[in-house]
């Protein structure tokens, strides 16, 4: 690539958008490309700056620069020098201010950077109990000789304390270094004095770590001059700055800084006492696009250019992702809430949403993005109605199975059920003693009715336990799922107290559905057995035969055996006086077991109905009558209108941490947005210009000719006073490229794309 189209408007309008968003704070919120310079104490990053500059930099590198330094350099016909501060993020408002409009007072020109770094130290803060700060010092530079470039530089690295700096200071020094190293987006520009041994300087193993695979770290390789001419060091060095020790993507490349016999140089001395080292001995090796400061400048520009490129989709992608989470964050805190009014309102919204969302989630119609999908269980706490009919279904499953006091069986099989197993002819023995101590005026074979309710309220005692439990989740998920909608209602710092006066409501509808579990068990337990179903009577016939045609089937089996009962067209010999005294034979001689046996059916029969009833009676009247239903009116706007202002206050007032973060959030989202914007922009024009230039270069004729032919009549350009005469200012471009690029301005009407195509030459 051309040192001109390094130099080119695009390439310029690509770091100023870059670095324009790193001025504005971009880079707090989101990684940004960049060049970081880093290296040992001594390994000769300010003379690099220098020679790469051509401003005086401090030339001990011992802490001199307690901070970032970001280099801006710009090619343009106007020197000009401008130094400024960008405060870090944990100065107070008042720092930022101050330290946002400071300028020095100094000469540049006569006194260097040495003065302008000591002053800025001054205005940062930094002293012998301060040493450094996320303060970064801005040095932008413009000038017809510089690079299109952005450089960052930071401390020096160190292993030991002295007079000038301690050695608490190592680890502040290299946390600040790694930090910058690990943003994925940075090109490390690793500076390696040849003085010492390569893998004992910490700039090596720090960008290592950082970068294992070494995709994004450029070696720079400095005084090479100290080493002795033929020595195995000096071929040591040349390896790896031919990349063959030490393999980078990026490469190696090598500068020799002036000596202190040579401190007076001048820039142009010191070029040529360069050009002319690495034109002699075992330095010739070296290609002349890896040495030497000239070719450096082209180099690390095209670098970081390619790298600005690289990373623009992710870049647009992260600068969304950023937007969309300051969004969100934003709609969690809601409106501001200072004044009542904006908290009345902010309460209102409040319990609409909450209305409208509890509304949904007991009706079961979930097409709200809040209650997620069905492709598993995430969000099902959030699905009331779906909760609580589960619920309901595994109650009645329980009460079915473990309602009973005693579970009574027909044959033997009572141990299957442990303690609860009872045989029907054992259970019938207990009835008849039970009985025997409450016989009325009734005949032998007949019961008194109330044995029938008093079996009853010993088989339903389980009842209470069971609903019990079963009320208590019903409950614990209401509070749950009331969390969900008002945690996606409010915002988290009101939370909590709007969900204390919520959980009294629901605790107040719990009181009333206890009351009425109370009032619908009651007559379980106090009243005699009642009921007009018909169902009862249909229960006791069918326990009967069943049980009956049991004991005939046993019968036959023993008499004439299973033959019959397998074969339909076996042919059985029966006696009908034989079948007649089976059936005899099954008449219980023991009245008193008889009327017990009866009383027994009726017991289990009355014993399914209120069960089905109770359990119907529970689930409607109970639950859903006195919780359920209720919920969507625990907070509604009627309700907060009724409230007072000091009880609103307290509800939802907003407090200075909120508002803080607030006005963070929408800092944040407006530099993002605005930062997306420039990016965007640049991309549109970047492409515009790619697909012009390719279709001129496919086309047969000049571009004049194609200017031509695109209007034949063109009217003439009128000078614009913002765009610069290329030609006064020395830039050689031809001006029938100038003209194209007027024209189109004039037919699409884009200031900008006139300045980007206007200087986009080949």
């Amino acid at each position: 690539m051309a040192i001109t189209d390094l130099q080119s408007k695009d390439h310029r309008d690509l770091l100023d958008t870059i670095d324009q968003l790193r001025s504005q704070g971009f880079s707090r919120y989101v990684d940004l490309p960049e060049i970081i310079v880093c290296g040992d104490q001594s390994a000769g990053k300010s003379s690099v700056l220098e020679a790469i500059s051509g401003m005086s930099f401090p030339t001990k590198d011992n802490l001199c620069t307690r901070f970032a330094t970001e280099l801006i350099l710009r090619r343009n016909p106007i020197t000009s020098i401008k130094i400024s501060i960008m405060p870090g993020d944990d100065r107070f408002q008042e720092e930022k201010d101050f330290l946002s409009s400071w300028r020095p007072d100094v000469d540049l020109e006569g006194e260097g950077l040495e003065v302008v770094i000591e002053k800025a130290k001054a205005a940062m803060g930094l002293s012998t109990t301060k040493l450094f700060c996320n303060d970064i010092l801005r040095v932008e530079l413009s000038g017809p000789t510089q690079p299109h470039l952005t450089l960052v530089d930071l401390p020096g690295l160190f292993r030991a304390g002295n007079k000038e700096q301690s050695a608490d200071n190592v680890e502040l020094v290299r946390n600040m270094v790694t930090r910058y190293m690990n943003r994925p987006r940075s090109i490390i520009l690793a500076v390696v004095s040849a003085k010492n041994e390569y893998v004992l300087q910490d700039v090596t193993v720090l960008a290592k770590q950082a970068d294992p695979q070494g995709l994004r770290t450029m070696g720079l390789i400095t005084k090479p001059d100290t080493l002795d001419s033929g020595s195995d060091s000096e071929k040591s060095w040349v390896q790896l700055a031919l990349n063959k020790d030490v393999e980078l993507s990026l490469g190696w490349h090598v500068l020799k800084n002036r000596s202190y016999e040579q401190r007076d140089f001048t820039l142009a001395q010191r070029d040529a006492n360069e050009e002319e080292f690495f034109s002699t001995g075992i330095w010739m090796s070296i290609d002349r696009s890896s040495c030497a400061v000239k070719s450096l400048k082209s180099r690390l520009s095209s670098v970081l250019k390619q790298q600005i490129l690289d990373q623009l989709p992710s870049l647009v992608a992260d600068v969304e992702h950023g937007i969309e989470g300051c969004n969100a964050k934003l709609s969690r805190l809601g409106d501001a809430r200072e004044s009542p009014e904006q908290q009345l309102r902010y309460l209102t919204r409040v319990s609409q949403e909450f209305t409208s969302l509890m509304t949904s989630a007991i009706e079961g119609r979930y097409s709200d993005a809040f209650f997620g999908d069905t492709k598993g269980y995430l969000g099902y706490e959030k699905r009331l109605r779906a909760v609580v009919q589960n619920r309901l279904e595994g109650f009645a499953k329980e009460m079915r199975k473990s309602g009973q006091s005693l579970v009574i069986t027909e044959s033997d099989d009572e141990h299957a059920y442990g303690d609860r197993g009872i045989s029907r002819s054992q259970y019938i023995g207990e009835v008849k003693d039970k009985m025997s101590l409450s016989r009325g005026c009734e005949l032998p074979g007949l019961f008194n009715p109330a044995i029938v309710n008093e079996l009853f309220v010993e088989q339903c005692q389980p009842w209470r336990d069971v609903v019990t439990n079963m009320a208590q989740d019903i409950i614990d998920s209401v509070h749950l799922t009331t969390r969900c909608i008002i945690q996606q209602a409010a915002a988290d710092d009101v939370v909590d107290e709007i969900l204390i006066l919520l959980d009294a409501g629901i605790e107040r509808c719990k009181a009333n559905m206890d009351e009425k579990i109370t009032e619908l068990l009651q007559p379980q337990y106090g009243i005699h057995a009642i009921t007009y179903n018909h169902q009862l009577t249909k229960n006791v016939q069918a326990a009967q035969r069943a049980r009956n045609r049991t004991a005939i089937e046993k019968k036959i089996r023993e008499t004439f055996g299973t033959r019959g009962f397998k074969d339909v067209d076996s042919k059985v010999n029966i006696n009908p006086a034989q079948i007649m005294d089976l059936f005899l034979d099954e008449i219980e001689p023991d009245m008193g077991r008889f009327g017990c046996s009866i009383a027994v059916d009726y017991m289990q029969a009355y014993y399914d109905v209120a069960l089905d009833r109770f359990i119907d009676d529970i689930s409607v009247i109970a639950v859903e009558g006195c919780l359920i239903r209720r919920l969507p009116s625990l907070l509604t706007p009627s309700t907060v209108l009724e409230l007072e202002p000091a009880e609103i206050s307290h509800l939802v007032g907003e407090n200075d941490e909120t508002a803080s973060r607030r006005t963070n959030l929408i800092k944040k989202l407006r530099t993002l947005q605005k930062g997306l914007q420039d990016i965007k922009r640049f991309q549109r024009h970047r492409d515009a210009t790619a697909v012009l230039l390719q279709r001129t270069s496919q086309s047969p004729v000049s571009k004049s000719q194609a200017l031509e032919e695109t209007d034949p009549t063109p009217p003439p350009a009128a000078k614009d006073p913002e765009t610069p005469d290329l030609q006064e200012q020395g830039w050689e471009v031809p001006m029938s490229q100038f003209h194209l690029s007027r024209q189109i301005f004039q037919n699409g009407g884009n200031d900008q794309q006139l300045d980007h195509l206007e200087y986009t030459s080949t």
